[in-house]
């Protein structure tokens, strides 16, 4: 399997991020992406290889053009206003506010674009953002071109990014991207399953109403857990994609045997769907050390869920998404690449 990596991502580094009760260094960190690539390098999972630059077309195509015009000139604004540190916002257009014209401040901007204060910004993080993207579509590429699997080691992660918003650490849509791409490619229909801790948001908010992208989450449930307001197993999709998104929301503490069945009944309705290619949001975050997530998978758990993708038997990209325990991140998210490979 080849894996596409950027070392361009490292420039998103040094990022604060607000959490419960205080403003911290960013969970999302570089370390993440070398744990993964050095294991990759270890276990010999295959070469590692450069993305392709690629225009802003394709994220175009699933984001609203003016959210993806503002986010390359971000850290321009925040530096000409005259700010210093993370650019973050402090604001947001909420219910019975208005949200349909956007502001002119830097800060209010990054307001109306988001839903949280983790997806901030310094100076490398556009660059970042942008090889990110470059990467899921050069795995993209690979897949369409007759490769059976290819991993994107995208950082940072892009799940939680809507149409017009970014949030929980995304900004492009990596893996909503990519399914487009495939569409537009000649593909008929796209499943993403999405395995991260915490639900796919944005991922859901693309494609509610469409029925030519499945996509189905196993997270933990939005009633207690980030990000809160989507998630819900009741959430099925509108109009023409009704039936085509489904929720599995799982409790704090849930370990391999209730998860793995919510993974089964995932692959039965995605092999009733029949997809021509499966796109994985590859989210490690599951794991019973991760410091941010409440579910209690373990290492020797991630090769057996590759397994179980692997007998889907479909044309398959892995996108990185979650996973913050770095000093196990790259056995765990290796371990599902490997898995797959095992059959």
């Amino acid at each position: 399997m080849k894996t596409v990596y950027s070392p361009l991502h490292a420039g998103h580094a040094g990022q604060m991020e607000l959490v419960t009760s205080a403003i911290v260094p960013g969970f999302e960190k570089p370390s993440r992406a070398e744990f993964i690539r050095a294991r990759v390098e270890s276990e010999k999972l295959g070469p590692i290889i450069r993305p392709l630059e690629h225009d802003l077309a394709a994220a175009k195509r699933i984001h609203k053009s003016d959210y993806i015009d503002f986010l390359p000139t971000v850290w321009p604004q925040w530096v000409a206003s005259g700010h210093e540190g993370t650019a973050m916002p402090f604001t947001w257009p909420t219910r019975g506010l208005r949200g349909d014209v956007p502001p002119k401040r830097i800060d209010a901007l990054l307001g109306y674009y988001s839903f949280d204060a983790g997806a901030t910004f310094v100076e490398g993080t556009w660059a970042a953002i942008k090889s990110s993207y470059d990467v899921a579509l050069t795995a993209a590429g690979l897949v369409k071109g007759g490769e059976r699997s290819a991993f994107a080691l995208c950082r940072p992660p892009g799940h939680h990014a809507g149409a017009g918003f970014m949030g929980g650490y995304c900004y492009v849509n990596n893996a909503a991207v990519a399914a487009q791409w495939f569409l537009d490619q000649g593909a008929k229909r796209i499943s993403i399953l999405d395995v991260d801790y915490h639900h796919g948001n944005g991922t859901q908010e693309i494609f509610y109403d469409r029925a030519d992208v499945q996509v189905l989450n196993l997270h933990g449930d939005p009633m207690v857990e980030y990000p809160f307001f989507l998630g819900h197993a009741d959430e099925r999709g509108t109009g023409a994609g009704e039936g085509f998104n489904i929720n599995y929301p799982m409790p704090f503490g849930t370990g391999w045997d209730a998860w793995n069945a919510s993974l089964e009944d995932a692959c039965a309705r995605l092999t009733a769907y029949a997809p021509d290619i499966v796109i994985v949001s590859l989210g490690v975050d599951t794991f019973e050390k991760d410091p941010i997530s409440q579910f209690k998978l373990t290492s020797p758990d991630y090769p057996k869920i590759g397994r179980r993708i692997a007998r889907l038997g479909l044309p398959t990209l892995f996108v990185m998404e979650g996973g913050y325990a770095v000093e196990e991140i790259g056995i765990n998210a290796v371990g599902v690449l490997t898995g797959f490979e095992d059959r």
